[in-house]
């Protein structure tokens, strides 16, 4: 193995590269991310991890915006994915410019997985240590949310995660998201559906995640307004009311445990004794 992993060019015999696996590793450890794409809304939560006391937190960003309504969390090394984000920043601005129109969520994907891949092939370099969950809406209002990996792929997808616990909180959103999104569609206004999303993502942190508001990060990406990062307050506020609905659900499922205990131990009443007959 050890042969193989040197360079970045060359396949270990069993048709694999080894500094390709080597950044899915990196990205593995990285921060969770989490994204869920409803019809009007696109929410993505990140895991923040604690920053010093002296330290500017608005200086570490998760979810960083690419165009005007294109935005990108990723997980993995923050180093990789300034500079990877910076070409896709100017990619972006390159289209507009060219074609004079916004691009389009697929087309900013592709150029990521395309530029990833180009690091997997060359000389001289090595993989770009980050997973991205890029998001956003297209020109006819449709809601997009596409995932790539340090090998180059990228696929899309109604709701996902990467990072460290990724595998948790999907098999959580798996469970959780159908009742979420009929919660959200039977939503008398978009505010109401976007609650319910905005409480679908902070849930499935939180089953990874400590049951703070400075750990979390929360983003909501709409076609009118863009990206609207939510102030630590309202991310606190959501979590304080998910905390409840979690006691409130423990509760009635034990007191329809006790009252169901209660029917079956009880033993059924002594008839009535008969009047005697001598009487």
């Amino acid at each position: 193995m050890s042969r193989y992993d040197r360079a970045i060019t060359v396949f270990s015999p069993d048709g694999h590269l080894f500094q390709v696996e080597y950044a899915l590793e990196a990205v593995r450890k990285g921060t969770t991310a989490v994204g869920v794409r409803g019809k009007s809304v696109i929410v993505l939560g990140v895991e923040k991890k604690s920053t010093a006391k002296l330290q500017e937190a608005r200086t570490v960003r998760k979810i960083v915006p690419l165009d005007s309504r294109i935005c990108v969390a990723f997980a993995g090394l923050t180093a990789d994915a300034r500079v990877l984000l910076s070409k896709a920043r100017r990619e972006c601005q390159s289209y507009r410019l060219t074609v004079e129109d916004a691009p389009s969520v697929e087309y900013v994907t592709r150029y990521l997985a395309g530029v990833q891949q180009k690091y997997t092939q060359s000389g001289g370099v090595r993989p770009f240590g980050i997973s991205t969950l890029v998001v956003g809406f297209d020109a006819d209002g449709t809601g997009r949310l596409f995932q790539t990996d340090p090998s180059g792929t990228f696929s899309e997808w109604s709701a996902n995660a990467i990072g460290r616990h990724s595998k948790t909180v999907v098999e959580y959103l798996e469970k959780s998201q159908p009742a979420a999104m009929e919660a959200a569609n039977a939503a008398s206004s978009d505010e109401a559906a976007k609650e319910e999303y905005v409480k679908l993502v902070v849930r499935s942190l939180l089953e990874v995640v400590e049951s703070s508001a400075k750990n979390i990060e929360v983003a909501i990406v709409t076609k009118d307004k863009g990206l609207q990062l939510l102030s630590e307050t309202d991310v606190e506020a959501v979590v304080v009311a998910v905390e409840d609905e979690k006691k409130a659900a423990e509760e009635a499922k034990k007191g329809k445990g006790r009252s169901g205990s209660t029917t079956r131990g009880s033993k059924p009443s002594a008839p009535a004794a008969e009047p005697d007959a001598s009487a």
